[in-house]
């Protein structure tokens, strides 16, 4: 049993946007709920981007742990689209997360090597390449796509950072970054440490 996919307050959130069409091809998704947010999976990148537009659904909250990782470590589990920091004793604390896009996707293990607060954001040049109407660099606020904090993985050019775009946690739009809410990042950041252990599977 199917029902329609777009309620009203999305159907006028996209209207704007000139995506009527894209709801109608959309067409139904299971009337159950999918506790992994993942409603739209099946329609692969349309429904990571229609997946913009659904209420937020990613709320932080203590979840039971049986991993073998230690307290204090991060887990990122990008199918899930949750980030778990380890509390030990079988328990964890469950975040909504943004992923990586198609073709941006990663997965290993790295320390944190620094934690900024309202970091500066200094588009790689892989990035600028991609996109030349780019900032090469935006100071630290409100409208900085990295948020209220940013812990940095290793040398590589990821982070786990906050976002001006709470509407995109839940889906997989990222060039590879792991994207909070602010209020989240801020929390998490004050649990973690230089040093902390962070592994992303797919």
């Amino acid at each position: 049993m199917t029902r329609p996919f777009a309620s009203p307050r999305l159907v006028e959130r996209a209207r704007g946007l000139g995506l009527c069409a894209a709801l109608l091809f959309a067409g139904a998704v299971p009337a159950a709920a999918d506790p992994a947010g993942q409603q739209f999976a099946a329609l692969g990148p349309l429904g990571d981007f229609l997946d913009l537009f659904r209420e937020p659904a990613n709320k932080r909250q203590l979840v039971a742990w049986s991993g073998p990782q230690e307290a204090g470590s991060i887990v990122v589990r990008t199918s899930e689209r949750k980030l778990y920091y380890i509390l030990g004793d079988g328990r964890a604390i469950q975040y909504g997360v943004g992923v990586g896009r198609e073709g941006f996707t990663w997965s290993g293990t790295k320390k944190i090597t620094a934690i900024k607060e309202w970091p500066t954001w200094t588009p790689p040049p892989q990035m600028l390449k991609r996109r030349p109407d780019l900032p090469r660099q935006m100071k630290g606020g409100i409208d900085n796509p990295l948020g209220a904090r940013a812990l940095y993985l290793g040398s590589s050019m990821y982070r786990i950072h906050g976002s001006n775009e709470p509407e995109t946690i839940g889906a997989a739009v990222s060039s590879g970054c792991i994207r909070m809410t602010n209020e989240d990042v801020v929390d998490l950041a004050e649990r973690v440490k230089v040093g902390t252990k962070v592994t992303v599977e797919l």
